[in-house]
């Protein structure tokens, strides 16, 4: 099997399996690793073959989008980062394992070594931060920024995981939202109260009839997929770097503030991830009332 070949039944798989990251991972397969490994046999890919992959995207132009081409004056032009190149390794080393699942191969063709990152992006926004990045999110022209922002500031919810919530998903009630999809599998997140109901006034100014909390009539899912370019003009207006403060950061900064307002590590890791936080709720909203606390107390 070629590896363009496995590329395309491995995103379709994918997509018939609810796979993750699904919407980046096609840009990276058609941009990048598919032009490069061609129809070269799956299981010839060599060590060798990745390393010049790996050099020969170093020395590309990074256009935003993921798109590269030759820029007209290369000295103002970033070349592709050792970051962006990992991004493209993991979705390379992804396709390997589910070959090796789906029985394509019998073993991985090749060892993967990625770059090493120095570190570079801000882990999390402080209270000062939050209050500049919330308040340019409100003025911004895309009306699904700010809400985006303030779910992932007091939720610690994933990109996807906020974009594709449905209304019917949300317990305004037990300040919950329902993940049918998330990474470890189907989950229950609990929310402050504060967001409850910010979700209430936000959910009934929504178009009639609107399933999703973040509806796009032109996607074919019919919620928005990417939401990229509105979160990287608002933290501009911010006046903070859009290289260090990325949509990921909005999760860590939820996870610091939760272990700074006083949550101890087991409890934090309960809200972000287990299935059945409601066996704990009194436990688990203790905790989503000193986030929330916190957040207003020094904001």
């Amino acid at each position: 099997m070629s590896f363009r070949s496995a590329a395309d039944k491995y995103l379709v798989k994918l997509d018939e399996e609810g796979g993750k990251d699904l919407v980046m991972k096609r840009r990276r397969f058609s941009l990048h690793l598919v032009p490069f490994f061609a129809d070269t046999p799956l299981s010839k890919i060599s060590g060798y073959d990745i390393e010049r992959y790996k050099k020969q995207r170093l020395h590309e132009i990074a256009i935003p989008g993921g798109i590269t081409r030759k820029a007209k004056d290369e000295t103002k032009q970033k070349t592709t980062s050792p970051g962006t190149v990992n991004r493209e390794l993991a979705a390379l080393s992804h396709l390997f394992n589910k070959a090796i699942e789906w029985g394509w191969i019998d073993r991985r063709p090749a060892k993967i070594k990625r770059f090493q990152e120095a570190p570079g992006r801000i882990t999390y926004l402080s209270i000062d931060q939050i209050k500049r990045l919330v308040e340019f999110a409100k003025q911004d022209q895309n009306s699904q920024i700010y809400p985006f922002i303030i779910i992932g500031l007091e939720t610690s919810m994933r990109r996807m995981e906020i974009l594709s919530i449905r209304r019917e998903h949300v317990n305004l009630h037990q300040c919950s939202i329902h993940i049918p999809k998330a990474k470890g599998g189907s989950r229950e997140q609990p929310i402050t109260q504060h967001l409850a109901e910010f979700l209430e006034a936000y959910m009934a100014a929504l178009p009639k009839g609107s399933m999703w909390l973040f509806p796009s009539p032109s996607a074919k899912v019919g919620h928005t997929m990417d939401i990229r370019k509105p979160f990287r003009r608002v933290v501009i207006a911010a006046g903070l770097n859009p290289d260090e403060v990325v949509r990921h950061t909005l999760r860590h900064t939820a996870i610091t503030h939760l272990v700074q307002a006083g949550v101890d590590l087991p409890t934090v890791k309960r809200i972000m991830v287990e299935r059945y936080v409601h066996q704990n709720s009194e436990h688990i909203m203790a905790a989503m009332d000193k986030l929330e606390n916190r957040y207003q107390k020094n904001g």
